[in-house]
């Protein structure tokens, strides 16, 4: 918003449709904002820009020219489809775009494994939403259909193309994605609210018990992030605003708060118990939904590579 329109509209070009969906509705919500305010925030990402490079952006075009050069097109389409992992799905860019409750709509009568091609190829929270639409028996079934995923065959991907309008580009010469699997059911169901997500693996512990223990053994919980090493809990706690992280804890353990309590310098740990103290009763859905959305800064760290998750920290040393 400080660049103004055009420079603003240039940037939302480089953008994903998730990434303008959620810029969008946080300038919708700003509100009015001192000078020293936008200059610190100017400040921050002129810091973090100036320690990025080049390396990584556009990487795609590039793999894609390099290996052309080197071994000719022939030979080198086998290997950019295994490198690159069947990424070329043009076609679902557009559902990307949609809302989720468009997208709900739009495929709930397909085929179960149909719902379960389609929601592999979106992103997990977009995908979580989608669940959300629609009816406990369709989102359990197409939950365990994800789980049990191993790969997209190039028939599903002809079918698809029939069902949505040429969402993906299908040909004979299209190789099995890994699409799918344990880890992709349970990174959909991290975005999921508690009661929903118990819910779902109930119905996937009625057809098998031990996916649905895999599935919890690949989930990331609040519970998990004990398992964050004191420097992660630091980082963490500097991108979690303090009305939320004192809402989140009102449902955690004292173990689980004097972890907290031990990163925070002794004057900010005091005024955060006292916090918790006059805060009263709370709604458990109120913690829970904040403690989802802790869990997805933690991810995102995750992911960055600010944190280790999963309680690997000492092990990246040895």
């Amino acid at each position: 918003m400080s660049l103004g329109e055009d420079d603003a509209a240039e940037v939302f070009k480089y953008l994903g449709p998730r990434e303008v969906q959620k810029i969008g509705s946080a300038m919708a919500a700003l509100k009015s904002l001192n000078r020293d305010e936008i200059s610190n925030v100017l400040d921050d990402f002129c810091a973090q820009a100036s320690e990025k490079t080049s390396v990584g952006s556009s990487s795609t075009d590039y793999i894609k020219q390099v290996l052309r050069k080197a071994l000719g097109d022939d030979r080198a389409a086998n290997l950019i489809d295994r490198i690159l992992q069947g990424g070329d799905t043009s076609g679902i860019e557009g559902l990307k775009w949609m809302d989720s409750a468009a997208v709900a709509e739009l495929i709930k009568n397909e085929h179960p494994q149909i719902v379960a091609t389609i929601l592999v190829h979106l992103d997990r929270d977009q995908a979580s939403e989608i669940l959300l639409h629609f009816s406990e028996r369709l989102r359990n079934d197409a939950l365990l259909r994800i789980a049990t995923l191993d790969g997209i065959q190039p028939a599903a991907l002809r079918e698809l193309n029939d069902v949505l309008t040429k969402l993906l580009s299908g040909t004979d010469n299209i190789k099995k994605a890994p699409m799918g699997g344990v880890r992709t059911a349970a990174e959909i169901l991290n975005f999921m609210p508690a009661t929903h997500e118990n819910a779902v693996i109930e119905g996937v512990k009625t057809f098998d018990s031990d996916l649905a223990q895999k599935i919890l053994d690949q989930m990331f919980t609040w519970d998990n992030v004990m398992e964050i090493d004191d420097r992660g809990i630091q980082v963490l706690l500097r991108e979690v605003p303090s009305e939320g992280l004192i809402l989140a804890l009102k449902g955690s353990t004292q173990d689980f708060r004097d972890k907290i309590f031990k990163n925070m310098s002794t004057r900010a740990a005091e005024t955060l118990k006292e916090d918790l103290e006059a805060k009263g009763m709370v709604r458990v859905s109120e913690v829970e939904a904040q403690q989802k959305e802790i869990l997805k800064i933690v991810r995102r760290l995750g992911e960055e590579g600010e944190i280790q998750l999963g309680g690997k920290a000492e092990e990246a040393f040895v």
